[in-house]
């Protein structure tokens, strides 16, 4: 008779995997109220921070938990790895003759089509006003690398990828709405048009190869080559905007970024390698086969970080904060394009004060003075129509 030997619990299995259409749907309404309601607000803070603040801390966490949560290993389930060198490179030259043949041109029109007013109201141009040759440089950075990674592996990895259909079915209508979805959370009406054209062109990268990083180098070739042109013409003293530009060099850079893609297409058809091994038919190797940890252990080290950041944030740029704060609760218009030469100048001067009340050159007082005085005379000279 063979003695027994004592065993100790055996260890959970792993959790039935959960559906990705309810990852997605879920995913997309937690992401719009945590975009809006803690995103926005420490952008607010501080634009470059909260660029990268909103990158990680929501649409990265929560590409990453989410598919944790729900029994599947995040990485292989958005198609995060492995990373095609070749066909990431692809998309990167796909992205920058995408921007000269659709987007300039998409992004033209709309802004002859739009309203004044409208274009105030979300002009992009103002991220990169009062700050600092860092805050350009942590902002670039940031729409380069990790708006490209972490959207990406939320609007596709997540989103587009649970609201498609399993084959035969056709998944024309799944990027739709992805590309849809992606340009609706950029809050920005006289782009949503372009940016639906880009979540298109992603979304259509990641269906052909089944990869994210297509899209991911598509997405930074797009964001970078229009940040850069807008750096340039700020550096030569070119403020013209897209409504300013003449018909002519639209229809030329158009006329270029088509060359350039339909050469891209063509090499691809002769070197269809370019695109990488392709899509993968089933998810059994995404699915998680250890237990999974509970949902507090989860999101403990993303709390934890996200908090301690906020901190060192304060820490370091308190003095912006407090003048952020009084620039909110004392707000002064926009000048005019064609505004008196010597308003201009005035408000030149104010932004001068404030770099250097930032920099603890001057008392905060002093700023918050002038300020206060341009804002009055700025109501006396432009009063507020009645009701």
């Amino acid at each position: 008779m063979e003695d027994s030997v004592p065993t100790g619990p055996s260890a959970p299995p792993p959790p039935e995997p959960r559906s990705p259409r309810g990852l997605a749907l879920g995913g997309a309404a937690l992401a719009l109220v945590l975009f809006i309601l803690v995103g926005g607000s420490v952008q607010f803070l501080n634009a470059a921070f909260g660029i990268w603040f909103t990158e990680i801390f929501i649409f990265m966490a929560l590409a990453w938990l989410l598919p944790r949560v729900g029994g599947w290993k995040p990485a292989r389930y958005t198609g995060f790895t492995p990373v095609p060198l070749a066909s990431t490179g692809f998309g990167f030259l796909l992205g920058v003759a995408n921007f000269f043949a659709l987007v300039v041109p998409i992004q033209f029109v709309a802004q002859k089509l739009a309203p004044e007013w409208l274009k105030e109201m979300v002009d992009g141009a103002r991220l990169f006003e009062q700050q600092t040759p860092l805050e350009l440089a942590i902002i670039l950075t940031g729409v380069t690398v990790a708006a490209p990674i972490c959207e990406e592996l939320f609007f596709r990895g997540i989103f587009q990828k649970g609201i498609t259909p399993a084959p035969p079915a056709s998944p024309t209508r799944a990027l739709v709405v992805s590309a849809v979805v992606f340009s609706a959370f950029h809050l920005d009406p006289v782009g949503f048009t372009a940016r639906v054209e880009l979540g298109l062109l992603f979304g259509w990268l990641y269906l052909r190869t089944g990869s994210l990083w297509p899209g991911i180098g598509a997405h930074a070739a797009n964001n970078l080559v229009s940040s850069m042109l807008f750096l340039a013409a700020k550096a030569v003293g070119s403020e013209a905007d897209d409504a300013d530009t003449s018909i002519q060099a639209v229809a030329g850079l158009a006329g270029l970024g088509w060359l350039g893609l339909m050469g891209l297409l063509t090499f691809a058809r002769r070197r269809p390698a370019v695109w990488g091994p392709g899509p993968v038919d089933g998810d059994e190797a995404a699915r998680e086969t250890r237990p999974v940890p509970s949902l507090a252990t989860l999101l403990l080290p993303w709390v934890t970080v996200a908090t301690l950041s906020l901190v060192l944030l304060v820490v370091v740029d308190r003095r912006g904060l407090a003048l952020k704060f009084y620039d909110a609760a004392n707000p002064l218009a926009p000048l005019k394009k064609d505004a008196a030469p010597g308003l201009q100048a005035e408000r030149k001067a104010l932004d001068a004060l404030r770099d250097e009340a930032r920099r603890g050159d001057v008392p905060l007082e002093a700023y918050q003075e002038e300020r206060l005085r341009q804002v009055r005379e700025h109501t006396r000279a432009d009063p507020r129509p009645g009701p």
